[in-house]
């Protein structure tokens, strides 16, 4: 699957906002504005200005809004998420070629509010993903104790892990430790 450079962009910082969320384990990764001025820094984000208590509140609501995607129950339910998101962000496209990249599309209106730029762009990845049929690599991680989310984006679409090496490896070693125990009794 081919995907363009502010596409990916917009998934992995979409990913790594989904991540953000507490999960039984792991504190909530947005609790003030630090924690928020580093995921924009992070991702490098463009037209962001001072970003305020209002930001961090919206971007965690739009955080669960975006979790309600990736567990929508098929692509109706999902398109009428991204559809509402995108809407709601005032999407205007427009071209540009800023900070070394070749030209490529925002979403977002100039001026707009963090939240509204993570909609747009974030909502329109996930609408070439869907118009692509390719909505099943919206994941959560398959180990029993994570839940994080990801984007596969295997050739075969096999990935079951956010991370191979952590999630993955544990749970290859646990099951060979448990197979050892059982052909040593």
């Amino acid at each position: 699957m081919l995907i363009s450079h502010d596409t990916r962009w917009a998934l992995d910082s979409l990913v790594d906002l989904l991540n953000t969320a507490p999960d039984g384990e792991d504190d909530d990764g947005l609790t003030d504005l630090v924690a928020l001025g580093d995921f924009v820094a992070r991702h490098r984000f463009s037209d962001v200005g001072t970003l305020t208590e209002d930001d961090l509140a919206a971007v965690r609501a739009l955080r669960e809004r975006f979790a309600g995607v990736f567990a929508a129950e098929d692509g109706h339910a999902a398109s009428a998420l991204i559809n509402t998101l995108v809407a709601e962000a005032g999407t205007t496209p427009r071209l540009t070629d800023h900070d070394g990249y070749d030209w490529h599309v925002h979403y977002f209106a100039p001026g707009a509010s963090l939240a509204h730029h993570l909609a747009a762009d974030g909502g329109m990845a996930l609408a070439f993903l869907l118009v692509a049929g390719e909505r099943d690599r919206l994941r959560r991680c398959a180990a029993p104790d994570c839940g994080r989310a990801f984007v596969d984006l295997s050739r075969n679409r096999s990935r079951r892990y956010c991370d191979s090496r952590t999630c993955g490896n544990r749970l290859h070693v646990a099951a060979y430790r448990a197979r050892r125990r059982e052909t040593t009794g």
